[in-house]
């Protein structure tokens, strides 16, 4: 059955009773929370002078269904070895320029973000951050650091993608979302294959990232609730749908958000999902 939603009158009166503190919290839970068209007439509210700046944002995004498709033959042909000469798909001179056309990839799928069919831009990033998670083992472009070279910050394209998703989807479907690229992705020592350079310098882990989009304290229950389904798909852990990390492997990449999640929850309220994510065999390394 239908909630009955409030008549203007009877909004304009509880409204009326609350202190400006309480009212400010309601409108901000609206914005943050709420879909992206309360979002944007609740910026033209605020700031009617910037509203043709950012229709002219949104209307100037590239197509995503062309930037997806770009960027996933672009992965395909860099998994397939193309970029290394193992085939005339890519010409010699294509294969220096691979790390222009990936941060053109890059640029145009966070761009794409900005427009309307955020779904399809989001499966664009998400191949590129595949990508980036297997080059650290893989080779697939002639460079000693490929992500160093394509200039591609994982956690800023990841955080992006996020906080669109949460713009238009709502910050529930953004954690159950979130949470399972977190699983997939998280490299506590980041994404470069050194460490050490103008990329590592900027990069962040999803887990604080992710900790950043939190701001209320129900969303972090939500994510617990994701993680532990994330942790029971064996799928969840693969990048690009290659094989999984050890067991090991993946506690360790995982620490950094188990702790947080131990911190955020305490109390007695919270003890029996605290305790599903501690002893769950991925968290622990253990088979």
């Amino acid at each position: 059955m239908t909630a009955r939603r409030l008549s203007r009158e009877e909004f304009h009166t509880r409204l009326a009773t609350l202190e400006r503190g309480d009212l400010v919290k309601v409108l901000w839970t609206l914005y943050w929370r709420g879909p992206t068209p309360v979002r944007e007439r609740i910026e033209d509210l605020l700031d009617p002078q910037g509203r043709p700046a950012r229709e002219q944002v949104r209307q100037a995004a590239p197509d995503a269904a062309a930037t997806l498709a770009a960027v996933t033959e672009f992965a395909a042909l860099a998994r397939s070895g193309a970029y290394l000469g193992r085939d005339r798909r890519v010409s010699p001179k294509e294969r220096t320029r691979w790390r222009m056309t990936f941060r053109s990839l890059a640029s145009a799928s966070q761009q794409a973000l900005l427009g309307e069919d955020v779904a399809t831009a989001t499966r664009a990033v998400s191949t590129l951050v595949d990508l980036a998670c297997e080059t650290k083992d893989v080779d697939y472009f002639r460079s000693q650091d490929p992500m160093e070279a394509a200039r591609f910050v994982v956690s800023d394209v990841v955080g992006l993608m996020w906080a669109r998703l949460r713009d238009t989807r709502g910050a529930g479907d953004m954690v159950q979302h979130a949470v399972t690229d977190l699983v997939r992705w998280e490299r506590p020592y980041g994404w470069t294959r050194t460490g050490f350079g103008w990329v590592a310098g900027r990069e962040a882990s999803l887990a604080s990232v992710l900790a950043g989009l939190l701001t209320v304290p129900d969303l972090w229950q939500t994510a617990a609730h994701a993680y532990v389904e994330a942790l029971d798909d064996p799928v969840a852990s693969r990048a690009g749908g290659r094989r999984g990390r050890p067991r090991r492997e993946l506690a360790e990449d995982l620490a950094a958000w188990n702790t947080l999640l131990l911190e955020r929850l305490a109390g007695p309220e919270h003890e029996e999902l605290l305790a599903r994510v501690s002893t769950h065999a991925r968290v622990t390394g253990r088979s």
